[in-house]
This record gives C-alpha cells, sequence and structure tokens, in this order.
C-alpha cells in the first residue's frame, strides 16, 4: 500500500468533516457506514475504486470515465434534488400574473427544512415517470416506504408564502393521459353528477341521511371510471412525495379560522391581504377586437382569448385590477364588468352540500398538529380526509356514530399542521377550495428565484425569453 500523501490526507479530513456535518443535521446516524470506503478512497485504497483506468483498451477506458462521471453525477443530483433544491416550471395560469406560465423556478428545500426520502428508490430527475425514451413507466419503486420526517430549516411557512407541494389528492389517478393530470376525485364527482343530473338535494335530510346520499352519489362516478378501463385507463396509486408538484400561495395557516367573503380572505376575523397581482374573471365588450399590441402590454395571453365570442367584441378574460383600469380607458370598450362565481357542489368537501361558492367559502377551521376537533356528523366531511388519508386512521361511521380504529369517537387530534393554498389567478385556479387542506408532509419548498422564463406565445426571435424576469426574486411576490 502506498503511503499516502500530506495532500490526500487534508483532502480525506475535510470531506469525512463535511460528511459528518451533514449526517449530524439530517439526524441519520446510519450514514457513518460510508465513513471507512470515504478513508479508503483517499487514503488505504484497498478498493480498487479507479480499476477502469488500467485497462488496455483506449475506447473501454473512454467509456468507463464516462459512466463514472455520470453515475457521480446522478448521485450528486439525488442527494441535491433530496436536501437542497429542485427545479419546478410554472405550468398553469393559477398563479398569474405573479408567477408566469412558462417560468422556471429555483425551490429551495432548506427553507422550511427538507423531507428525509419517503420512497427512497427512484430515478433521479423525475417525479414519478420515467421519459418516454426510455420507455415510460413508474420511475421509483413503491417499496420500501419510509415515514416522514423533515429535517430542520431556515424558517417556517408564513401568511402568503408562494410554496411547492405535492398535490394532496393525487394519491389517486387513472392511467390514461387524457385524465391522469385531472383530480381523480373530482373527476368522480362530476361524472357522478353527470349521471344523476346534478348533485344531491340533501336540505331536508339530516346529517347521517345527507353522509348516506352522497355515499350512494360518488359511488356511482367511482365505479363508471373502474367499469370503463379502455376510457379512462387503470385506477392506480402514488406515494406521496411521487405526487405532482403544485405552486399556490399559503393564505390560511394552521389553527386560523378561513372565511371567503365577497372574494375577499378573512383569516380569524381579519380580512387578509391581497396580493398586488390577483385576478378575477371579468367581461369585456368592445366594438372591435383588442390589438395584438395592447393585449402583449397587457399580458393577456392567447389561452385567456379562449374565452371570447367569434367577432372578438365579448371577452371572458381574467383580469388585475390594473389591467382593468387600463382596459376602461380604451375608447373601442364599451364595458368591463365583474364576473361572480356561483355556487359550485363540486367544492370540498365534496361529500356534503355547503352553499359556498369559490367566491364566498367557509368559515372552516385549519387543523394544527396537537389540536383537538369535536367530531360530529355535520363537520366530520371537512376533516375525514385528513384523519383518513393522511394521518392513515381507519374511520368509518355506522349507525349514525363516528368509529376510529374501530372505537366510537367524539373527538380527533390531530397529528400534523395543515395549510390552505389558493391562486392569486382566483377565478381560474384548482385549489384547496377544491381539494381542501394540505399536510404538512406534503411541502416541498419554497421559490426562491426565476432562472428561466419563457412565453409560450412568441417564437424565439419575437420575446419569447422574458429577459427582465431571469434571476427575479420570488420574494417580491410574497
Amino acid at each position: 500500500m502506498k503511503k499516502a500523501s500530506r495532500k490526500q490526507w487534508i483532502k480525506c479530513i475535510v470531506v469525512i468533516l463535511l460528511y459528518l456535518a451533514f449526517l449530524y443535521w439530517i439526524k441519520s446516524w446510519w450514514g457513518l457506514v460510508v465513513v471507512p470506503f470515504l478513508f479508503d478512497a483517499y487514503i488505504t485504497k484497498l478498493i480498487p475504486w479507479t480499476w477502469w483506468k488500467n485497462l488496455k483498451s483506449d475506447f473501454w477506458r473512454g467509456v468507463m470515465s464516462w459512466v463514472d462521471a455520470i453515475v457521480f453525477a446522478l448521485v450528486g443530483v439525488y442527494f441535491a434534488n433530496l436536501y437542497w433544491f429542485q427545479n419546478y416550471t410554472i405550468p398553469s395560469s393559477s398563479l398569474e400574473k405573479s408567477l408566469l406560465v412558462g417560468d422556471y423556478l429555483y425551490v429551495s428545500k432548506v427553507s422550511y427544512g427538507p423531507r428525509k426520502p419517503m420512497t427512497p428508490l427512484t430515478m433521479p430527475l423525475t417525479q414519478h415517470t420515467m421519459p418516454k425514451w426510455l420507455g415510460g413507466g413508474k420511475s421509483y419503486f413503491e417499496k420500501p416506504q419510509w415515514s416522514y420526517k423533515r429535517v430542520a430549516g431556515w424558517g417556517r411557512i408564513k401568511q402568503n408564502d408562494i410554496v411547492v407541494f405535492n398535490y394532496p389528492t393525487g394519491d389517486t389517478i387513472v392511467s390514461n393521459p387524457k385524465y391522469s393530470a385531472m383530480d381523480y376525485y373530482k373527476l368522480a364527482s362530476d361524472i357522478s353528477a353527470s349521471l344523476a343530473g346534478g348533485y344531491p338535494a340533501t336540505d331536508s335530510l339530516s346529517a347521517w341521511e345527507e353522509r348516506q346520499a352522497f355515499d350512494r352519489f360518488l359511488a356511482k362516478g367511482r365505479q363508471y371510471i373502474a367499469n370503463n378501463e379502455h376510457e379512462f385507463g387503470r385506477v392506480a396509486t402514488r406515494p406521496v412525495d411521487r405526487r405532482e408538484n403544485y405552486v399556490k400561495r399559503c393564505v390560511g395557516l394552521p389553527g386560523q379560522t378561513l372565511e371567503i367573503r365577497d372574494r375577499i380572505i378573512y383569516l380569524d376575523g381579519v380580512a387578509n391581504k391581497e396580493p398586488d397581482n390577483v385576478q378575477y374573471f371579468y367581461q369585456v365588450a368592445t366594438n372591435r377586437p383588442i390589438p395584438e399590441k395592447l393585449r402583449r402590454e397587457l399580458g393577456i395571453s392567447l389561452e385567456d382569448l379562449k374565452g371570447r365570442n367569434a367577432n372578438g367584441t365579448l371577452y371572458y378574460l381574467p383580469l388585475t385590477q390594473r389591467m382593468v383600469d387600463d382596459l376602461r380607458s380604451r375608447d373601442f370598450v364599451t364595458s368591463v364588468s365583474l364576473m361572480p362565481q356561483e355556487t359550485d357542489g363540486g367544492l370540498y368537501p365534496l361529500n356534503k352540500r355547503t352553499g359556498w361558492s369559490i367566491d364566498n367559502y367557509g368559515p372552516l377551521w385549519i387543523p394544527a398538529k396537537g389540536a383537538t376537533v369535536q367530531l360530529t356528523l355535520d363537520n366530520l366531511p371537512f376533516y375525514e380526509r385528513p384523519i383518513r388519508v393522511y394521518e392513515g386512521n381507519e374511520l368509518e361511521v355506522r349507525d349514525g356514530l363516528i368509529y376510529i380504529n374501530g372505537e366510537a369517537a367524539t373527538s380527533y387530534t390531530f397529528q400534523m399542521d395543515y395549510y390552505w393554498m389558493q391562486g392569486d389567478n382566483r377565478h381560474n385556479s384548482l385549489d384547496s377550495r377544491y381539494w381542501g387542506f394540505v399536510p404538512e408532509d406534503h411541502i416541498v419548498g419554497k421559490p426562491r428565484f426565476i432562472w428561466l422564463s419563457l412565453d409560450k406565445d412568441r417564437s424565439l426571435f419575437d420575446g419569447k425569453i422574458r429577459w427582465k424576469r431571469l434571476f427575479t426574486g420570488v420574494g417580491k411576490y410574497d
């Protein structure tokens, strides 16, 4: 064995100290088994780590050097994505005009503390599906599944933070790509409403009778999906950390009571500050089409223009107050009027008739870790999913009584914090009003800055790259 040089000893000590600091941070001392291998790689060199350098063939030495570099890079990316950062692309307009479709975000996982791996055996740089050129299919093994634990971070989620999280109701999907991006539960509910000619009329029913009616109602949609595999594909499940990533604004914190009155969010009775770029749908009447130059100036996308009549004189657009004021000042615009959103039977919870709408919703208490809620058949639909799905309890209702893990229950103490997330495009956002609370174990991280922004409506030489947004801090939109 060749004697190690002073330089090798210094490198070895620095690497091991950094590695021990990492283990201390993540509180995972089983990683100490790696220390002897690090020592060997720098000092003793008993294991032939670079055996391929002794190959006689230049070709195979070249191939193995690439393999060595790729494996090292994949391992580095795997741990960086787990504990430090992740890239995320804005796919929809739910946060416009704060974050735009085509924004590429640097998402810090240390801001709120990174999760330890829950589904550890996964392909780096994939969320749940392998690239088509690698055959598609799942990019992870469902076993082993580790319990939720979070490493200490720089802080906690604050009011109005923009947050990236795993889609809460993404636990169940259908495999047909045409429908796989849809919320399975809302899809089943919409199908049930279509089959039944509407949602159950429950005004004259007791809470127990209403529950039974909705159980029968929702079962129809789920059964229809299961019976039509040729259309929807197989019904499948995903673990928490392999669900789609979403980004929304946290407008409700654990323990707060949230209510939406005439579009304004109130928390514990106090109005929450609306984002500067909050959008609502407006009907815009004109005597001629909106000019392309003005459309670009205002940021009205081609997707937004889908809500217009054939001759381009009546539009149904998501607009900020600034955009509304600008349009009202134009001589070809005859009227700009807010479009209130009526009661929607597809809101959370799906198994109760509340009479709420996306403009007038609640009041609803947001669960907090260690807090206890008194359970009744009337409020159970709001907290059933957190108790059953997110916290893993067996819950059933028999003869009007609630049973949790086989025992009659009149209360429940929550084991996690929960959050209420909404988009800034308030009339065009699939958010907590549709799927409810976001549990803390679904939190991924906080977007820190935009490192690239591409306008899908423009060509490369016509302003496709939004240069002014590059390396813009997301914090300016909080």
